[in-house]
């Protein structure tokens, strides 16, 4: 392999700048899972756990058709324009669901949030990619990562807010939105684009042959049914945790959103570093390393799910949270390596649409996922099957992580 350049202090400025906006794109997210129960309330014509469902399949479902669209331009134009009006734009729909009445606004509202936020994942992992050309990548990955657990971790505690006779649910996305709005504002002048080393003229890339070439990349179609088996269940355990906790152990609302945030978020950030640093050690002994670091994580997911599943019919809270804690070290481990792992079988030119074609199958699902789970939830399927089929899932995904091949011109300095 080439000998890999390390990146310069403007390399982790970036890195720094994003990781607030990773912060809000999944606090503005997780906002509405925590304040559910508030939400509802609020809002009767929100029902049944199948409408509920539905609000949050939708936000996924716009959000996966965009994705491709946010990352080709990323691709063809400037990543940093694409950061900073994603930013913006998702920003000002957060603060106008704060003033939603009715179930039709908020479906309105949460697929306007899908189109907005849609353009920022991957124009920002391709951007850090662009800077971090090698030993620091999957560590500069994981670090942005961790700025989207923190952001999971806060709106956690936003069912206190919610639960809060001077603030409420409404409060909270009103905040969060005129914060974002006011960081899109900096952050326009401090974030740049590096000059990218590229194989072709990107002009002549159209669309067509994007998918072309992605598409016959077998390495490719393997990554992304990765990418998105897992998703089935961290979409879930996102979404549907805090609501899970409450009634399953019939805890109140704030309690409900800590549990099932604030645990296994910090044990992804743990994750994160862990991996980051282990896939870009164990890469400079093997252009497979960070497939194998992400594999596994994917192990560790595993017995977490069945712990999930299984964990009320203990009837204790801490069962469940030790089980969380487990699927978040492992989701560390596979989040920071999805890029990386990217960039070793995908051009630069290619890799902002690449990853929004991954957003796009894999959200896709999530949001099937989610709805789904909440027709399971009326109809009272057992925990423990729901989750048990996705421990079975993750066990494919390792079959598939290790089939993926990285190709030796990309696995040095652009890869």
């Amino acid at each position: 392999m080439n000998k890999p350049t390390t990146p310069g202090s403007y390399a982790w400025f970036v890195v720094a700048l994003l990781v607030p906006v990773a912060m809000l794109n999944y606090l503005d997210r997780q906002l509405l899972a925590t304040m559910k129960f508030s939400v509802m309330q609020d809002i009767p014509d929100i029902a049944k756990e199948a409408a509920w469902g539905q609000i949050l399949a939708l936000f996924k479902w716009v959000y996966a058709l965009v994705s491709p669209i946010g990352g080709y331009i990323a691709d063809r134009y400037s990543r940093r324009h694409v950061i900073v009006g994603s930013l913006f734009v998702w920003s000002a729909v957060t603060w106008l669901t704060g003033h939603v009445a009715t179930f039709e606004q908020m479906l309105w509202a949460r697929a306007l949030m899908g189109v907005s936020e849609a353009f920022y994942i991957p124009a920002a992992l391709a951007l850090i990619a662009d800077f971090h050309t090698g030993p620091t990548r999957s560590r500069a990955i994981g670090a942005h990562q961790m700025g989207i657990y923190t952001g999971v971790i806060i709106g956690g505690f936003s069912g206190y807010i919610a639960d809060a006779p001077d603030l409420g649910w409404r409060w909270g996305f009103s905040a969060c939105g005129l914060v974002g709005i006011l960081y899109a504002i900096p952050l326009v002048f401090l974030l740049r684009n590096p000059v990218r080393q590229v194989t072709t003229d990107a002009s002549r890339v159209t669309p067509s042959s994007a998918l072309s070439e992605l598409f016959a990349n077998r390495s490719f179609i393997l990554l992304v049914f990765y990418f998105t088996l897992p998703a089935l269940a961290g979409w879930v355990v996102r979404d549907w945790m805090p609501a899970i906790l409450k009634s399953e152990f019939n805890i109140g609302q704030g309690q409900a959103g800590v549990s099932a945030t604030l645990f296994w978020q910090v044990a992804a950030i743990a994750g994160a570093i862990i991996g980051g640093i282990l896939a870009d050690r164990w890469m400079r002994r093997s252009e497979r390393g960070r497939i194998y670091v992400s594999a596994i994580g994917m192990g560790l997911i595993i017995p977490a799910m069945f712990g999930v599943g299984f964990s009320p019919q203990s009837g204790m809270l801490w069962v469940a949270i030790a089980f969380l804690l487990l699927f978040g070290l492992g989701w560390g481990f596979f989040d920071c390596n999805n890029m990386p792992i990217l960039c070793q079988i995908a051009r630069p030119e290619l890799r902002s649409t690449g990853y929004g074609i991954m957003n796009m199958v894999s959200i896709s699902c999530g949001g099937l996922a989610d709805w789904g789970f909440g027709i399971m939830r009326d109809h009272h399927v057992p925990l423990h099957i729901i989750f048990g089929t996705f421990a079975g899932v993750a066990i494919i995904s390792i079959a598939l992580v290790l089939a993926i091949r990285p190709r030796k011109e990309l696995s040095g300095t652009g890869g």
